[in-house]
């Protein structure tokens, strides 16, 4: 087992242009070869639209001066906001031996095991990708994989603005209600979860070498 395939490191970023940290995730994964460790990338980014490679406009209903950008992930319509935790996640699923399904639910189990913590219970659901609170989400997932490298990721909402969501048909379901962290328990400190679920999502993928920049 190479070193590479140990190695996990993560980026806390901070608040980050959507677009341009798209472009470095392609161009980070068309140049990454054997030797790169994976890596997650933990940031914000001001508020966006984005639309999946399968997004139909009819799912934006109003979404005034906040800019919409259609992108390569897969899935519909979401939004990102200050306050909402972003996790991308640059993995080479074929040296970790995980499968694309594996790892979709690598992502969901890292956010309900965050939950957990919090005494709030969270599940997936086979249909529509994510983590939901009483039906609510709280957490959406969106990945583009080339040649069994994925990039983009996961997104939680801890303390944001939630009334954009209502602009969009949230992931392509008209209505459907969305939450967050701070509405559910009004005690969550935003730094204390950003480094519980890393931890969870490192423990997850087996990163037994995992080193924060």
């Amino acid at each position: 087992m190479s070193l590479a395939s140990e190695q996990l490191v993560v980026r806390d970023l901070g608040l980050q242009d959507y677009k341009s940290t798209w472009h470095k995730m392609q161009q980070f994964t068309a140049e990454r070869n054997s030797d790169t460790a994976d890596e997650l990338w933990c940031l914000e980014h001001p508020p966006v639209f984005t639309m999946g490679l399968n997004g139909k406009d009819k799912h934006l209903l109003n979404t005034g001066s906040i800019p919409v950008i259609n992108i390569d992930r897969g899935g519909q319509v979401t939004y990102h906001a200050p306050g909402q935790l972003v996790i991308y996640t640059l993995i080479d699923l074929e040296r970790r031996k995980i499968s694309v399904k594996e790892f979709v639910r690598i992502l969901e189990t890292s956010v309900i095991d965050l939950l957990k913590q919090y005494d709030i219970d969270a599940q997936g659901k086979d249909n529509a990708p994510g983590v939901y609170v009483n039906d609510a989400k709280i957490a959406a997932l969106g990945l583009r994989i080339k040649k069994n490298k994925t990039y983009h990721g996961l997104s939680l909402n801890i303390d944001m603005d939630l009334t954009p969501f209502s602009f969009i048909n949230p992931c392509g379901y008209a209505g459907m209600a969305v939450t967050q962290l701070k509405d559910l328990n009004p005690e969550i400190d935003s730094a204390k979860v950003k480094h519980s679920l890393i931890s969870h999502l490192s423990r997850l993928l087996g990163g037994k070498n995992t080193s924060i920049i």
